[in-house]
């Protein structure tokens, strides 16, 4: 047979079995190779040249990967007139032919027919073939109709999201799909979703290409999103009985999804690795960045070119390829090669996220809304409606739909007691809320009402609920499901249960006696009255805030204490959150807090820890320490940018010249002895993990690393810094010192006055209401000064534990427990009544601690 101008060059089988994965890509273009074995001779060649291989149920078909293996035999077999189809997973690319086809195995293709073009054949850009130039591949309708009938939603990878299915139609094969999401609005999340269906559910192999988060950070999303474990405990190594199981399952199962993680990880790597994966039915790529790093190659003005490298596998493997962008920009996402765009956009409900698909030639083609949940790295489908209250099955009133907002906001509201992270309520509650978790994850309607009486009557044994933001959140989200009754004690058994009228009379006079009960004050809640912005008048006890304007005034730095209205709603002023003081919410794991009511001499009811400490920690007292001025104390040296924060993006290193706000990921804290030294901001990370701390807690971890506590100081992904000084508030600190050194010996009304400009002056840095006036709107100011509080507090634990003090709890910014031998507190503290020294109190194991927020 004469070698037409598109035939390659004859080579031996064992080389064509080496190189077979370039020769398919040459056949994909429309070249035909001569294969050679011994005295036998075949052709690689284009499905053009035999258009019935695209019907691989009628001629013997191989995966490119088991081809590879059985080369030799594919070719004597297909030398001897038996066409052997090569595919990439389950499509076609490639045939092998017989050099000299008989007319009746080819009747329709080329070689039978030179010069010809069949249907769906190939032809250069002139409309005539064998012209030395590469041809063009036609389709004809039949082929299109059919590749759509077969490479539809039903047969690609979903993201497990009614939902977002619905409104995206799936992840098509052949097209590059864009998650384009502000960082920490959880794009990566999605990512993941679709990783998590098609491997663990669906079966099929999946290649997570992940430029961002390493291995362990995506197995440990994993456990959280498959367990409902909570992401930031699960970092920190802590895993609870369940979520070894379900880890154990997925190290079994997790065979599909294939995850690189190499560092310098490119676009072109992505490419030459996915086709030797066998059956890869989805590429994930976690992330895009755009901010230029030096580190990561898929970054800045990088992106266009990787998403053309991305968008070219994606036709050419001919499977479907999501990549995740952490920006919405519409300025970057039209340089980028995308097919559909998933925009996702928070809403004024906290509960939802918009997600609005675009293709690139239709614009909007549809939305859904999904419930981010977070703290489990994962997303919810927002679009299953709660069951009426008519309807519900669990009666009137109480709504036990598995999708409802009311029935996932108490599965949530239930982990922190589930996983252990909590105590204070009975175990049969806890054994009830974990079956409805159960039940809630997997949409159990009939489950639920089958649970529900039975976990209403748990709850009514409580006679009061754990006084903490978890406890508070549990007993709020009980509510849509009527509220239980109160646990009736001992003089009332035997007694007959009261009636409806009773019933009601009983439940408003708990709902009173909550009332009656301060809870802790709400983050959005600044404690600021209108006039408190006005200067003190002459002659007051102590001018807090014009002693604060005096301050920032003289400064050299000429300190910009206002940021423009319009400015506020952007970055970095949103990126501020009252959960970057970092202040421990931390008792030992050991013993057992417990919130009971305290009626006060006035009257009043409120309500006081009592702490019961296990016999194995031996002999001893618990020794209560009391901070004097943690705020105004930490003010004498707090590092801050007085003037504007400008984006420097991923940093290398922590520069101290610099001060601002940094995006980091939550280190690692394997000590039990100590809460973490980020406090409760590891509590509320973002889908990466990622936490966005103030310059005090940079400071903190740094040191940490250099004196061997943690294994490194963690990387900058982002960060929006200004020249650092430490001096803006050290005059204020002084006066605040002097004046409290008058004032605290009098006591009365002078020193409480004086307290109340302080606490004012303070608050007045970040007024959190609108209508609020201030002289000052600095978030990072205020959150940089209650950090540096909140380290220091840390800081002097720390040094008590090492030193071999048993540290029972600490909280706040001035408030930390012992377990002391009587009479003996820890030596790292100054007793006395200056700025940094401390009050001590002793009292006995499950004595009631009478101090309080109050």
């Amino acid at each position: 047979m004469s070698q037409s101008p598109q035939e390659e060059g004859a080579i031996n089988a064992t080389t064509a079995r080496n190189k077979l994965y370039a020769l398919v890509k040459l056949a994909e273009d429309g070249h035909t190779t001569v294969i050679t074995k011994h005295r036998v001779r075949a052709l690689l060649a284009p499905l053009d040249r035999f258009p019935a291989a695209r019907k691989t149920e009628a001629f013997p078909a191989h995966v490119l990967s088991a081809a590879q293996k059985d080369f030799g035999d594919l070719v004597t077999l297909a030398a001897q007139g038996q066409p052997q189809v090569l595919m990439r997973n389950s499509t076609p690319v490639a045939v092998l032919l017989p050099t000299d086809p008989s007319p009746d195995a080819l009747s329709s293709d080329t070689a039978a027919h030179p010069g010809a073009a069949t249907a769906g054949g190939a032809v250069n850009s002139q409309g005539h073939q064998n012209r030395g130039s590469a041809p063009r591949r036609l389709a004809t309708l039949s082929d299109a109709i059919g590749s759509v009938l077969t490479d539809g939603p039903v047969g690609g990878p979903t993201f497990g999201m009614p939902g977002l299915d619905a409104a995206t139609g799936g992840l098509q094969r052949g097209r590059l799909t864009l998650v384009a999401a502000r960082p920490s609005v959880g794009g990566s999340l999605l990512g993941l979703a679709a990783a998590r269906k098609t491997a663990l559910v669906d079966r099929r192999t999946v290649l997570y290409a992940a430029s961002g988060p390493n291995r362990d950070d995506i197995f440990r999303r994993i456990i959280a999103a498959e367990a409902s474990g909570e992401y930031a405990r699960l970092k920190q190594g802590r895993l609870t009985e369940h979520e070894q199981q379900i880890a154990h399952q997925l190290v079994q199962a997790g065979d599909l999804l294939m995850i690189d993680d190499g560092s310098n990880l490119t676009a072109e790597d992505i490419r030459e690795t996915a086709p030797h994966m066998e059956g890869l039915a989805l590429v994930v790529v976690d992330r895009l960045q755009a901010a230029n790093s030096a580190r990561l190659p898929l970054s800045g003005d990088r992106l266009p070119d990787a998403s053309q490298v991305l968008a070219t596998l994606a036709r050419t493997l001919h499977v479907p390829v999501l990549a995740i962008v952490d920006s919405d920009d519409p300025a970057l996402l039209g340089l980028l090669d995308a097919d559909v765009t998933l925009t996702l956009t928070p809403t004024e409900d906290p509960a939802k996220v918009q997600v609005v698909v675009a293709e690139r030639d239709f614009g909007t083609i549809g939305s859904a809304y999904l419930q981010p949940d977070l703290v489990h790295a994962r997303f919810l489908d927002a679009g299953t409606a709660p069951h009426s209250r008519a309807e519900s099955p669990a009666g009137p009133g109480r709504s036990a739909a598995a999708g409802g907002t009311a029935a996932l906001e108490l599965a949530e509201a239930a982990l922190p007691y589930t996983s252990g992270g909590h105590q204070g309520i009975p175990a049969a509650l806890t054994h009830e809320l974990a079956a409805w978790r159960t039940a809630v994850a997997r949409g159990d309607q009939d489950a639920l009402a089958e649970i529900l009486p039975s976990l209403l009557q748990a709850a009514a044994t409580v006679s009061a609920w754990p006084d903490t933001h978890e406890g508070h959140r549990l007993a709020n989200a009980l509510r849509p499901y009527g509220t239980p009754e109160p646990a009736r004690n001992a003089a009332d058994a035997g007694k007959p249960a009261p009636g409806p009228t009773e019933a009601a009379h009983a439940q408003a006079d708990n709902a009173q006696a909550r009332a009656d009960v301060p809870e802790d004050e709400e983050d959005d809640e600044d404690g600021l009255q209108p006039g408190d912005e006005e200067d003190e008048p002459q002659g007051a006890v102590f001018p807090g805030l014009r002693i604060l304007k005096e301050a920032v005034g003289r400064s050299k730095m000429h300190p910009i204490p206002v940021i423009r209205v319009e400015d506020r709603d952007s970055a970095p002023w949103t990126l501020v959150s009252e959960d970057m003081d970092g202040e421990p919410r931390w008792i030992h794991p050991a013993v057992t807090l417990t919130r009971v009511p305290y009626t006060r001499a006035n009257g009043r009811t409120v309500r006081r820890d009592r702490i019961d400490v296990p016999e194995s920690f031996g002999e001893g007292v618990l020794c209560l320490i009391d901070r004097n001025g943690s705020y105004p104390s930490a003010c004498s040296a707090v590092p801050l940018a007085p003037n504007r924060l400008l984006r420097t993006g991923p940093l290398d290193a922590f520069d101290k010249t610099k001060a601002g706000l940094y995006l980091i990921g939550v280190p690692e804290w394997t000590r039990a002895d100590m809460p973490h030294p980020l406090g409760r901001l590891v509590d509320r990370p973002d889908e990466d993990g990622r936490v966005w701390v103030t310059t005090p807690h940079m400071k903190q971890l740094e040191k940490l690393a250099r004196d061997g506590h943690l294994q490194a100081v963690p990387a900058i992904y982002d960060s929006w810094t200004g020249k650092a000084n430490e001096s803006l508030f050290k005059p204020f600190y002084e006066a605040t010192k002097q004046a409290r050194a008058e004032l605290v010996e009098a006591g009365g009304e002078p020193y409480k006055a004086y307290k109340t400009r302080l606490s004012i002056a303070l608050r007045l840095l970040w007024p959190k209401r609108a209508e609020q006036k201030s002289p000052f709107w600095r978030p990072d100011w205020r959150m940089s000064m209650v950090a540096e509080a909140s380290v220091r507090h840390w800081s002097v634990a720390f040094r008590a534990v090492q030193q071999g003090h048993t540290l029972i709890g600490l909280r706040n910014v001035d408030q930390a427990i012992f377990w002391t031998p009587p009479g003996t507190p820890p030596d790292t503290y100054r007793i006395g009544t200056g700025f940094g020294e401390v009050k001590r109190k002793f009292i006995q194991s499950g004595e009631l601690i009478l101090e309080g927020d109050d």
